[in-house]
C-alpha cells in the first residue's frame, strides 16, 4: 500500500530530537515501503500535503508530530477511503493516548505495520476540524499563548498557564443543545471527541471517539483554593463531578457569547465569530491503533 509520512520539524519532540525523520526513512528502507516522507515549512501546510497524498492514491498518510499536526493531517482525510497513522510525538498527544497508540521508541513505527483500522468520529467548529479536543475561554487563551513560547512540554504549559491566570476575564456564554439553553459564566469551555486535553488531563472522562456525539464540560471560576481540587479532579478522571463542572453530551451545540474572538481546536488557536456551532461527523476517519486496543 502507498504511504504518505509527513514530518512536522518544529512539533515537540522534533524540535529537540530531528533524529525522526532519519528514522522515518530508514523504516521504509527496512520494511521496502512504498512510501516517502515530505516535510512541513508552514502552518496548514500539512493539510496540504496529506491532500496530494490522498490524490496521489496512498491508502495510509502518516502525521509525525503532535496534536497540531495531527489535525492537520487528519483534516485532509476525513470522508476518504485513506487511513491515518500517527507518531505521536507532541507537548500533549490527546488524541494518542486515548487511543493507546505509543510515542516514538515504543512501539509507535511497529504499529503502522501490526495495528488495525479504527473509525472514529470528527468534530467541526465552524467549520474548522477538529479529533480531539476544541474549547473557548482559557483554554483557548492558553493555546494562543502556548503557540508563541519556544520550548514546550509539561513544565513550559504550567508556567503558561499561571502566568495568564490572574489576569484572565472568563466570558458569559449562552450554550444550545439538545433542546436544552445554558446560561453560564465559563472559565474553561471545552467539547471533546476524546477524553483528555493530553499529557493524561482528562476534561472529558465520559467522552467516547465512536458514540456519534461530544461531550461538552464548563469548568466556572473558582478561586485559587478552588482550583487545586478541581485540578486534582482534571487528572483522577472525576471532573465531572465537580460542583464547579457542566457537563452535557450531543451531537451538537451552538455557543454564543459577547463579541467575536479566540477558540482552539487541537490546541491550535484561531479568531472566529461570537456564535460559534460545534458539531460531530460520526464514523468519518479512518485511525491506525493498536491491534490488541
Amino acid at each position: 500500500m502507498k504511504t504518505r509520512f509527513i514530518f512536522n520539524p518544529k512539533s515537540g519532540h522534533n524540535a529537540r530530537n530531528p533524529h525522526l525523520l532519519h528514522r522515518a526513512r530508514a523504516f521504509i528502507r527496512e520494511h521496502q515501503l512504498d512510501a516517502e516522507v515530505v516535510a512541513t515549512t508552514h502552518p496548514l501546510h500539512a493539510t496540504e500535503l496529506a491532500r496530494e497524498a490522498v490524490a496521489q492514491g496512498c491508502g495510509t498518510v502518516v502525521a509525525i508530530g503532535g496534536d497540531g499536526t495531527m489535525n492537520e493531517v487528519a483534516a485532509a482525510l476525513v470522508g476518504t477511503p485513506a487511513t491515518l497513522g500517527l507518531i505521536p510525538c507532541g507537548s500533549g498527544n490527546g488524541l494518542g493516548r486515548y487511543l493507546g497508540i505509543p510515542g516514538p521508541g515504543r512501539g509507535a513505527f511497529a504499529n503502522l505495520l501490526r495495528g488495525r483500522v479504527r473509525t472514529i468520529d470528527t468534530g467541526t467548529a465552524n467549520g474548522r476540524a477538529f479529533f480531539n479536543v476544541m474549547g473557548l475561554g482559557f483554554d483557548a487563551e492558553i493555546s494562543d499563548r502556548f503557540a508563541h513560547v519556544s520550548r514546550r512540554g509539561f513544565s513550559a504549559y504550567v508556567r503558561t498557564t499561571l502566568a495568564a491566570w490572574r489576569s484572565y476575564q472568563p466570558p458569559e456564554v449562552i450554550i444550545s443543545a439538545a433542546g436544552q439553553e445554558l446560561r453560564e459564566r465559563a472559565f474553561i469551555l471545552s467539547v471533546a471527541n476524546s477524553d483528555q486535553f493530553g499529557n493524561d488531563c482528562f476534561i472529558a472522562p465520559e467522552a467516547k471517539v465512536d458514540d456519534g456525539q461530544l461531550n461538552l464540560t464548563v469548568l466556572r471560576p473558582v478561586n485559587l483554593l478552588q482550583a487545586v481540587p478541581l485540578g486534582w479532579r482534571l487528572f483522577r478522571r472525576s471532573v465531572h463531578r465537580s460542583p464547579h463542572a457542566v457537563t452535557l453530551a450531543a451531537s451538537r451545540f451552538v455557543i454564543s457569547r459577547a463579541a467575536p474572538g479566540l477558540i482552539h481546536t487541537d490546541g491550535e488557536p484561531f479568531a472566529t465569530d461570537a456564535e460559534v456551532t460545534v458539531e460531530v461527523k460520526p464514523a468519518s476517519l479512518r485511525v491506525l491503533v493498536p491491534a490488541g486496543d
